[in-house]
């Protein structure tokens, strides 16, 4: 069975950090890409940051390009969102994503909530 399990979401004011960890379980982590994305209340789903299985090729939304990074640990199935100089409108529900394309896989897990206020 396929686990995406997300941590290390919490309340933290503006200019703080986080850092969230997707732990990936039940397929082959290592042959997927990677991709975090959140949603705030009363929006859409939005693209957040993306890596290849590899650990290349690091993508990232113009919002949060500069202040965030995505990477990776397949020795440990997990994937990392280092999240630097927060600002409120970071608050959102996060959520990892693992596909891959030619085995049409594309799980999701139930996100970890990330509140940026003071």
């Amino acid at each position: 069975q396929v686990q995406l399990v997300e941590s290390g979401g919490g309340l933290v004011q503006p200019g703080g950090s986080l850092r969230l960890s997707c732990s990936a379980s039940g397929f082959t982590f290592s042959t997927h890409v990677m991709r975090w994305y959140r949603q705030a209340p009363g929006k859409e789903r939005e693209f957040v940051a993306r890596i290849s299985p590899a650990g290349g090729n690091p993508t990232y939304a113009g919002s949060v390009k500069g202040r965030f990074t995505i990477s990776r640990d397949n020795t440990k199935s997990t994937v990392y969102l280092q999240m630097n100089s927060l600002k409120p409108e970071d608050t959102a529900v996060y959520t990892c994503n693992a596909i891959h394309i030619l085995s049409s896989n594309d799980y999701w897990g139930q996100g970890t909530q990330v509140t940026v206020s003071s």
